[in-house]
């Protein structure tokens, strides 16, 4: 009994990270709503090979790496997004 709670939760600790793979690709979409692209192309491009690795790692089973690479990549995600949002505020684009 107490070897099966044992695995029960070494199982729990490893578990694919499908929420942090989702927040990350979430936050890239976002970050490219608001024209990162363009405007943070450096940082936009480190949080797409971030998600790139996570989901190499998890592909290979390394959850824990997977999940880290994820978590990096939302970071790297948001802050194309603040940048790039900062820069519009300075320079807004040319009108018609």
């Amino acid at each position: 009994m107490l070897l099966t709670a044992g695995i029960l939760t070494l199982t729990a600790c490893v578990a694919a990270p499908v929420q942090e793979m989702s927040d990350a690709r979430q936050a890239i979409y976002s970050a490219e709503a608001v024209g990162a692209a363009q405007r943070s192309p450096e940082t936009l491009s480190a949080a797409q090979r971030l998600l790139q690795e996570a989901q190499a790692q998890l592909e290979a089973g390394a959850y824990n790496d997977a999940r880290r690479h994820a978590l990096d990549a939302r970071e790297e995600a948001i802050r194309a997004r603040e940048q790039s949002m900062q820069n519009t505020a300075l320079h807004p684009p040319a009108s018609p």
